[in-house]
């Protein structure tokens, strides 16, 4: 089967009917897992079950995402029509909220007790503006996930000023860990986004505060834009897709050292993959820990959408499709997800058809963004201006809804170690990988990776089906076969899968 997974389309996903094609068919897709420990996402149109693809931004839910999915980004340059009638900022500014406003209305209205996600940013700010005119019964909810992250100060003094009424909730990670294992059931597909903990920790808490659905800032960067720094430029640059061998990476002058374990992992990473967020496994890394070399199969993915890729006419369109594709398979799906697994509604304003729509083609880009000067939002900080000065938050440029890694591997490194021997036939170098990293586990790089065996290793002894066999008592080992082009079908000799497959690798117990 095949849902629609993407806010932007103005529907919802079919969750009863993922849950019951599961049950016909929970087959997990390995190249999936793969995908999940590469970069903290499955590629779309793909998910962790064999049997269900996900249409999200840029697929046609016309097309069958089991065959040969076709991506093109919907966000294009040459596609874009600017607004023709000149207009004072002032202008733009009154339109830009009205039309906000009722995209809001439309997005919310099966809500009765919203609660808006307020990081004291920009996109957080700009919607609570909007809020206090159509919904002034929002409560706000900033989360502290970080000693790093200064945000309460701006979210508070933006609700205070807007009378809305605004609540916190500070990151124990013990605590989100064990919500988000009593939710897995309840969660049908999967998706390892960093702040997938947080989530679940924000959408408990507010199902048990009487709200009944999250309202969520994501979804304007990919037609707003999003200025493309020096930094990320760099990185793109050093990503070589290197091997390195384990003892060098895991020597203590470097393994100890989080700087020179970002710098190392790029080097080994694919330029493209380079632009997705978080530090993950290298390649090499997952073939240790999938017990077969299937990481390429992962990288492979990525060719569905080069094509578009390829195609960008400047590094922030490219950098838009590169966001369009995390974002939909990771932040837009943890949210998605979590709603579900707590029976509360997600609205996304900025998703909305109608918003979005104008938000693209009809607004000069000058309004959108302003590349040479590497600010974004230029609208977005205007709308801000007619209530607030220039927000505390904005000025220091930390993140927001983060989550303590580190602290997660330090009070649940033994029930992640307990899932991983739960499914060391499907994962088997989990174990080896916990036990010789366990050390490092205060370097928030390999406390990244932690996070990702954690998020993904319960999900899998939860969902696993039931005519998977019994662990082996050693890792599996992967035998290669001649296979006429490597973007063939993958086919594992594991329980469950058909014979009539093409295949890459046989996998023997």
């Amino acid at each position: 089967m095949q849902t629609i997974l993407s806010p932007y389309s103005g529907g919802s996903p079919d969750f009863a009917a993922i849950q019951a094609a599961a049950a016909r068919d929970s087959r997990i897709d390995l190249v999936s897992v793969a995908d999940l420990l590469r970069n903290a996402f499955v590629y779309p149109p793909h998910s962790i079950l064999r049997s269900v693809k996900l249409v999200t931004l840029g697929f046609d839910a016309d097309h069958d995402m089991h065959a040969a999915p076709r991506f093109r980004f919907p966000f294009r340059d040459a596609d874009k029509h600017d607004a023709t009638t000149p207009r004072t900022e002032a202008e733009w500014v009154r339109e830009y909220h009205h039309k906000l406003c009722d995209a809001v209305t439309r997005t919310t209205a099966d809500m009765h007790a919203p609660w808006l996600l307020q990081s004291g940013g920009k996109d957080s700010t700009t919607l609570a503006i909007a809020m206090a005119d159509v919904r002034p019964e929002t409560t706000c909810l900033t989360y502290l996930g970080g000693p790093e992250e200064n945000e309460l100060e701006s979210a508070d003094a933006v609700a205070r000023k807007l009378g809305l009424r605004h609540e916190s909730l500070v990151c124990d990670p013990g605590r989100c860990y064990d919500r988000y294992l009593a939710a897995i059931p309840r969660m049908p597909l999967l998706t390892a986004d960093f702040a997938l903990l947080s989530y679940i920790d924000i959408a408990t808490e507010i199902a048990a505060r009487g709200g009944d659905g999250i309202v969520d800032g994501l979804g304007s960067d990919v037609y707003f834009g999003t200025p493309l720094t020096l930094q990320r430029r760099l990185l793109a640059l050093l990503s070589k897709r290197a091997r390195w061998p384990r003892p060098l990476l895991e020597m203590p002058v470097i393994g100890d050292h989080f700087d020179l374990c970002f710098l190392l992992a790029t080097l080994q990473m694919d330029p493209r993959e380079r632009g997705f967020p978080g530090s993950r496994f290298s390649d090499a890394d997952v073939d240790e820990l999938m017990g077969m070399p299937i990481s390429s199969a992962s990288r492979v993915r990525l060719r569905a959408f080069e094509q578009d890729l390829a195609s960008a006419t400047s590094h922030e369109e490219l950098r838009a499709m590169l966001m369009s594709i995390a974002e939909s398979a990771a932040a837009f799906a943890k949210g998605l997800y979590c709603a579900n697994a707590t029976s509360l509604s997600v609205a996304y304003p900025f998703c909305d058809p109608q918003f979005q729509q104008w938000g693209f083609t009809g607004l000069p880009r000058e309004q959108q963004m302003d590349a040479a000067h590497h600010r974004n939002k230029t609208l977005v900080r205007a709308h801000i201006a007619t209530r607030f000065d220039e927000l505390p938050y904005v000025q220091k440029k930390k993140g927001s809804f983060r989550f303590d890694v580190i602290g997660l591997a330090r009070s649940r490194f033994d029930q992640v170690h307990a899932s991983a021997e739960e499914v060391r036939d499907i994962v088997p170098g989990a174990r080896d990988w916990l036990e010789r990293n366990r050390g490092r586990l205060g370097n928030k790089f390999h406390a990244s990776r932690f996070y990702l065996l954690a998020v993904v290793l319960p999900w899998l002894a939860q969902k696993r089906p039931e005519a998977s066999p019994s662990p082996p008592r050693a890792p599996l080992r992967a035998v290669p076969t001649d296979v006429p082009s490597p973007l063939v079908s993958w086919k594992w000799q594991f329980t469950g899968m058909p014979a009539s497959e093409p295949t890459h690798f046989r996998r023997p117990h």
